[in-house]
């Protein structure tokens, strides 16, 4: 086989949240994907929120590692000079594509801007207006043509960036899931607004998923299915409730597929740990290219190839700007979280989105007191992580532990945070609008 060519889908706010991770939704295109791919079913991004998580996936460093630590359009971008996948497969003979949506710049933009498109190291980019997932399709598969009737042996990076599952749902309401027919998510009360919600967000993730459809017919039709390798993931979780802007796992939760039948085989399933920091080194080491130094993740291309080993037994979690600053520091193993929280705030934090969303008002009593220093949980008895154990002293020694390891990596790293300092950031004026209106936490402790 020559290079493999690689076409990246990437997703804004789905987590798992696809009927082959056991949900609801009618994914029939992505479980096709799934059922003759590789699906991984304990991958993670290392911060709950969308910048910094995928600047976590270009870079294979974590955010303040980096230095994506909020979100781009806000002012905040990974350090110039660092390096990112685009860059290096660009080096190594790769034509690199952008199609779609992208959520990281590099180097000082312009305050608003989403993306610094080519700086990222793309070779081309393809500006689709809302990024939805059908136009999305249509200029991929415009792609797909045109390099199937190329005549040369360049083989592409595409990275194909949806809008897709990102609030609101509003417009997805014609592919709406009837209410009374919802499964409610275990972690969120069963409410009418909350059933309505997740009604419309299935709308959202049917949309995707034909688009992915789409995309995967298009390729079998060009010819290039054979030579290349199809990785579909997302950012974060899914933009509900106790998930997206939180650390429990099901805001830092990940989709992820492999395809490439002849070089991975069909319907395989891996549990191993893995953080989106891996994704970089892996891609490297598929297309056989050098894998730079000092970056934080390992390439897991070994368990794509049927080998038993262990990539990793950890990775470190963050979280210091979205909408609002909240700055969160925490480490996640294969049975415990342990998060440190470095602000009085929130109990549960929600972007101010989510807040206002249908579902926000029915969680805000139970979520806005006020969070302790520290939490740990078990995540085999306590998969919801409900209860905190952090003065429990069963389980001192591991509370102690992984506080060392933490408080190790942010020395180590030079973890701004360490500074004592608020990093300075803006916040989005909606949230005055809620604190005036008696809505948020800030003005329920009063």
């Amino acid at each position: 086989m020559k290079r493999p060519n690689i076409i990246f889908m990437i997703t804004h706010d789905t987590g798992r949240y696809l009927g082959t991770y056991g949900h609801q939704v009618e994914t029939p295109n992505l479980d096709k994907l799934a059922e003759n791919g590789v699906r991984f079913d304990q991958y993670y991004c290392p911060a709950p929120q969308c910048s910094p998580s995928r600047g976590s996936i270009l870079t294979g460093k974590y955010p303040h590692n980096n230095g994506l630590i909020g979100l781009a359009h806000l002012g905040f971008h990974i350090n110039e000079g660092e390096t990112t996948t685009p860059n290096e497969l660009r080096k190594a003979g790769y034509e690199t594509s952008l199609i779609g949506f992208s959520h990281e710049t590099i180097g000082e933009e312009e305050f608003g801007q989403y993306s610094s498109t080519y700086k990222l190291g793309f070779d081309r980019y393809e500006a689709i207006e809302g990024a939805r997932s059908p136009q999305v399709a249509d200029k991929t598969i415009e792609f797909l043509k045109e390099k199937a009737d190329k005549d040369d042996d360049q083989p592409f990076f595409a990275n194909v960036g949806f809008w897709e599952t990102h609030r609101s749902f509003d417009e997805y309401e014609p592919l709406a899931d009837d209410v009374d027919s919802i499964n409610v998510i275990d972690y969120l009360p069963d409410t009418p607004n909350i059933r309505k919600d997740l009604s419309q967000f299935h709308g959202s993730v049917k949309v995707l998923d034909e688009a992915v459809g789409r995309i995967m017919h298009a390729l079998e039709e060009t010819g290039l299915s054979d030579n290349t390798i199809v990785i579909f993931t997302t950012d974060h979780g899914i933009a509900f409730p106790r998930a997206k802007g939180t650390m429990k796992d099901a805001g830092l939760e990940t989709a992820l597929i492999f395809y490439n039948p002849a070089l991975f085989g069909k319907g395989r399933v891996i549990g191993d740990l893995l953080c989106n920091i891996d994704m970089m080194p892996t891609i490297l080491e598929l297309t056989e290219t050098a894998i730079p130094d000092q970056i934080d993740g390992r390439s897991f291309a070994s368990l794509l190839r049927g080998e038993s080993s262990v990539v990793r037994n950890d990775f470190f979690c963050e979280l210091t700007w979205h909408d609002k600053y909240h700055p969160m520091r925490g480490i996640r193993t294969n049975q415990y979280k342990y998060v440190k929280n470095l602000k009085d705030g929130p109990k549960i934090y929600m972007p101010v989105d989510i807040h206002r969303s249908l579902s926000g008002p029915d969680v805000r009593k139970e979520y806005y007191v006020a969070n302790e220093p520290e939490e740990l949980y078990d995540l085999e008895k306590d998969p919801f992580e409900e209860h905190n154990l952090i003065n429990d002293p069963a389980y001192k020694k591991v509370a102690s532990e992984l506080r060392e390891k933490v408080s190790k990596w942010m020395r180590e790293t030079k973890d701004p945070l360490l500074s004592g300092q608020d990093i300075p950031g803006v916040e989005s004026k909606k949230w005055a609008e809620e604190t005036h209106k008696g809505n948020t936490y800030e003005a329920m402790k009063k």
